[in-house]
Parts: C-alpha cells; sequence; structure tokens
C-alpha cells in the first residue's frame, strides 16, 4: 500500500512538471470581414511534375525514382486519386529542364532523344523529348482527373550560348507552333503556356537579356492568338518562372507591352539548400519566414506600376532546393513553412502557388515511390477544401510565434482561421473578434430567466440568416499534429487521428470536430490549426 501511495505521488509530480514546462500565453486576433484585401484563384493550390530523370542526384541520394512528366507511372491508382480529391488540382509541367525538351511533333530535323548524362548539357544532361504518344496519355489523365494544366515550354530553342550561362539569338518557335497546334487539334485543354524556366535577370544556368525575351513574349502570344481563332477558351501566357529580379521583371512587362503577359511567375526556394542541418530552425524561426515577405511585397508593387493587366503567380517553390531536405521536406515539419507560405503569398495578390512537387523529389506531395501522400499533402488539400478566394486582414495582439492568417470560408459562408503555432512550449488561447467588437468566442454571461440562450447569441453576433437555432452555434476545427509527437513523423494527425489512404487507396474524408462556439480556443505547440466559424457575418465575402 506504501508503494502504491509513493507511486502516485511520483506520477503527480511528473505530471504537474510537465504542465509547469508548458507555458500558457493569451493572443489577441481582430478579423476584418468587412472587406478582402486579397483575391486568390479559384484553383490557388498547384503542384508540379517536373522532368527531372531517375538519375538526377544530390547530397549523394537520387530521390527522384520515376516520377517525371517522362516516366511517371500514369496508371498508378494513388496517383489518380489524389489529383481527383481536389476535383480540379493545377498541375504545372515543367522545370529545370523544360528548355532542353523537343516535342515529336511537326517537320523536327533533330533527333527525339530522351535525357541522358552530359557533362556539356545544362545541369549535367542532353536534349530529351516529349512523344505525342506520351502526351496522349498524359491529356488522357488530366481529363479523368480534372486537372487544370499549365505547360512550360522550351524558350531556349533556337539560341546559342555565347559566355557564363548567357545565351543570345532569336527563338525559333517552329517546334513549339507545331506542339501546340497538335494540342488544339486533338482537343486538348491547355489552362496556360509558360515560357522559359528560370531564364531571367542573371537565371540558374542559363540567361536570356530581358529585350529578346520581351520580343519572343510577342511572338508567342501572336501564335496563341493564331492558333486559337476558333478554339476557346484562349490560354493565358505565363513568364518569366525565375527569381524575381525588380529591374528585370519591369523591363518584361515594358518591353512586352500590355495584355501580352497575363502573369509574372516567380519561384521561391527560401529556406536553402537541402543539406542544411538549420532547415527545421529556419521553418520554426518567424523572423526567418517573414524576410521572403518582401519579395512579395515589392513584386506586387512592380506589377501594380508597370502591368496592371498582370497578376503574380508562383509558378515553383520547394522550400529547399537541390532536390528539398531528406527527412524534413516530406515529414509534418514542413507543413509549418508550407502553410506560411500559402497564406503569405494570398495577402499580397498572389493568384496561384505551385508547389514543387507533386511528386518527385524529397519535396513531393506524394511519395515518390509508394505514392503515399506526405503531410503536404493533406495540408494542401485543407487549405483547398476550408480556404475561400477572398482574403481577410487579421491584426494579431500576441506572440510573433503564432502565424494567424483567415479567409472567407471555401463555397459557404463564415470565416476559416489558419493558425499556425512554431512555439515548441507555449500554448496560445486565443480571443477571436471582428472589427466590430463582436466576439466569436463568447464570454457575456446569459440570464435564462429573461432571455432565451439563442436570443443572446443572436445579439452578441451577426449571424448569417435570420433563423439561428441553437444546433448551429458551433465552430470546426481541423488540428493537425504529427504521429508521436515527432516532428520529423511522415504521419499527420487530425484531431488525433493518421491520415492514410483507405483499403481501396481513396483519400481520407478530412472531418472536423465541432467546438462550442463559447467554448475557449487554444493551439497546442508545435501544431495546426483550421478553424471555420460556419456563422459569422462577413459583408466583404459576398
Amino acid at each position: 500500500m506504501g508503494f502504491q501511495i509513493a507511486l502516485f505521488f511520483v506520477l503527480l509530480l511528473v505530471f504537474s512538471t510537465s504542465i509547469l514546462a508548458q507555458d500558457l500565453d493569451d493572443a489577441r486576433l481582430v478579423i476584418d470581414a468587412n472587406t478582402t484585401i486579397a483575391e486568390t484563384d479559384d484553383n490557388y493550390i498547384c503542384a508540379t511534375i517536373d522532368w527531372w530523370p531517375h538519375d538526377k542526384c544530390n547530397y549523394n541520394q537520387c530521390p527522384w525514382k520515376f516520377s517525371s512528366v517522362i516516366n511517371l507511372d500514369l496508371s498508378h491508382p494513388f496517383l489518380a486519386n489524389a489529383i481527383q480529391a481536389f476535383k480540379n488540382l493545377r498541375l504545372r509541367l515543367g522545370g529545370s529542364l523544360q528548355d532542353q525538351v523537343l516535342y515529336e511533333v511537326g517537320n523536327l530535323k533533330t533527333p527525339c532523344k530522351q535525357f541522358g548524362k552530359d557533362k556539356s548539357g545544362l545541369f549535367g544532361f542532353s536534349m530529351g523529348c516529349l512523344h505525342m504518344k506520351r502526351w496522349d496519355e498524359l491529356n488522357n489523365l488530366f481529363k479523368m482527373t480534372g486537372a487544370v494544366v499549365t505547360f512550360g515550354l522550351n524558350a531556349l530553342r533556337g539560341r546559342h550560348h555565347v559566355r557564363r550561362g548567357s545565351w543570345k539569338g532569336d527563338w525559333d518557335s517552329s517546334n513549339a507552333h507545331d506542339f501546340i497546334n497538335y494540342t488544339i487539334s486533338k482537343g486538348y485543354r491547355i489552362d496556360s503556356w509558360e515560357f522559359g524556366n528560370e531564364l531571367s535577370g542573371k537565371g540558374i544556368g542559363a540567361s536570356v537579356g530581358v529585350e529578346q525575351y520581351g520580343k519572343d513574349l510577342v511572338h508567342l502570344n501572336s501564335i496563341i492568338d493564331e492558333l486559337y481563332t476558333n478554339f476557346q477558351p484562349k490560354p493565358a501566357l505565363l513568364a518569366p518562372g525565375g527569381f524575381y529580379d525588380k529591374s528585370w521583371f519591369e523591363q518584361l512587362l515594358e518591353v512586352s507591352g500590355p495584355r501580352v503577359v497575363n502573369a509574372l511567375t516567380h519561384h521561391i526556394y527560401n529556406l536553402g539548400p537541402g543539406n542544411d542541418h538549420n532547415l527545421i530552425n529556419k521553418i520554426l524561426d518567424p523572423d526567418h519566414l517573414n524576410k521572403i515577405s518582401a519579395t512579395f511585397r515589392n513584386l506586387s508593387l512592380s506589377i501594380q506600376m508597370n502591368g496592371p493587366w498582370a497578376s503574380a503567380w508562383v509558378g515553383e517553390s520547394g522550400g529547399a532546393y537541390n532536390s528539398g531536405g531528406p527527412h524534413v521536406s516530406d515529414t509534418f515539419v514542413d507543413s509549418f513553412w508550407y502553410l506560411d507560405q500559402l497564406g503569405m503569398a494570398a495577402k499580397y495578390d498572389t493568384k496561384v502557388y505551385c508547389r514543387q512537387t507533386l511528386i518527385g523529389g524529397n519535396y513531393g506531395l506524394l511519395n515518390a515511390s509508394t505514392f503515399i501522400p506526405n503531410p503536404d499533402y493533406y495540408s494542401a488539400l485543407l487549405w483547398h477544401q476550408l480556404m475561400g478566394k477572398g482574403v481577410l486582414d487579421v491584426l494579431s495582439h500576441g506572440s510573433p510565434y503564432l502565424r494567424t492568417y483567415a479567409h472567407c470560408s471555401k463555397e459557404r459562408a463564415g470565416v476559416t482561421l489558419l493558425l499556425i503555432n512554431l512555439s515548441n512550449q507555449t500554448t496560445f488561447n486565443v480571443d477571436v473578434k471582428c472589427t466590430s467588437n463582436t466576439e466569436l468566442h463568447l464570454k457575456e454571461s446569459i440570464d435564462t430567466r429573461k432571455k432565451s440562450f439563442t436570443h443572446s447569441l443572436k445579439r452578441s453576433i451577426s449571424w448569417v440568416g435570420d433563423k439561428a437555432s441553437e444546433e448551429r452555434f458551433f465552430r470546426e476545427e481541423y488540428h493537425l499534429t504529427p504521429e508521436a509527437e515527432n516532428l520529423q513523423s511522415t504521419t499527420m494527425l487530425l484531431n488525433g487521428q493518421a491520415l492514410q489512404l483507405t483499403e481501396r487507396g481513396d483519400v481520407p474524408s478530412l472531418s472536423p470536430v465541432r467546438r462550442d462556439i463559447n467554448s475557449p480556443i487554444n493551439i497546442a505547440p508545435l501544431s495546426i490549426k483550421f478553424i471555420v466559424f460556419p456563422n459569422f457575418n462577413t459583408p466583404g465575402c459576398k
């Protein structure tokens, strides 16, 4: 008996110590639901399918497997299911090798061979080939899954290398012309054509001067106008698919002229190289995450001042470059970076955000070997299902380790709030208000002798509709944590339940936990939470 009592006090001491080790902090959020500050595209979430062969390697590992445009197993059931879960997932076909791709169509005078190792070639590879049989197979997948397609065209064709990565000469458009014409003849719908990959500014591996690039864009736009005369809708034209360079991007808008480029696409790898041992520290550092906001802000200003007809897209972003960080980019911890990026980019009027990659490398949303979703896949799917186009301003009074973003809810009334807790020891108690001082977390005592519960809530909150009932006074929570509290786990928990494919390989339903509207809102350390307030009146979302 004495032993049992002693054990009880030891356990009590351990439990009390663990509680004391966690800090509690208050945060107050004010959401302005009267107006939106920005708007995304309907298909904001985007993922890339790259061209890298299986023998693309970094840091003594080769994580691409067979995941490229050319060799991806299009018949794998997990692949189709993963795309279909979004209903209309935007896919960008492109990447570093796209400017070395020939299309086997028309009067192609050059042999069309697959990529091979070549020390004299860009990125150590030879020219590659897209056979039209493969293009047909890809489009069958796109049609079956409802994918929205952006295709990156070879922008180096016909040019010659002069020095230090600089390429000169007019673009030879003949192969691209024949490829686009074939695409139209087959009735394939392409949402947008993108011109070149990382050739802007100083370029990555190769660069083209802005005057020449702008001239070639005008030429490509005329080809699109001509070929799509009797085919609707006409695709958008995107460029340059490179890292933001203020002078170069602004000159491109000036040289190409009004309404030629529909969107400026830029790339982001703000975590550094994939072999950086500080990747996790960077992901969990709010100061580091904030640095990229200057790029979003400056690009938005460049467009406003020099090309208001265009919009901003993140055409490619994988966090860490050189195939991503092993055991980081494919694990739970990466969702802190990824969801923060989605929230931040949207605030600066970014219309589309393309994740590198759908599959391939360490940063794939799907595992390159098994096709099983990694944690970021579910983060992307939750965003797609919950966050609407309208971006709302959130004023946060609290720790910088609590990241907050709010949108109009997707295809329903109300507001969806995203909370990202970067702290490893602080639980935040969150008080949410709107600009009219209407509290979502209610503290008012209710005199049941004089007023009904429903009547008091109606007076405290601007509800959607005029027939509020007691069962409607709830919020929906989607709490994301890693399995076994391991940040580098490849298994994500939603409200404590592991997210896994069904026995048939279907993506599981992402169901919330309902909370009483009057219950406290909190978020545990190193976790993520989407909160939907379905009855909150949002004049700015109408």
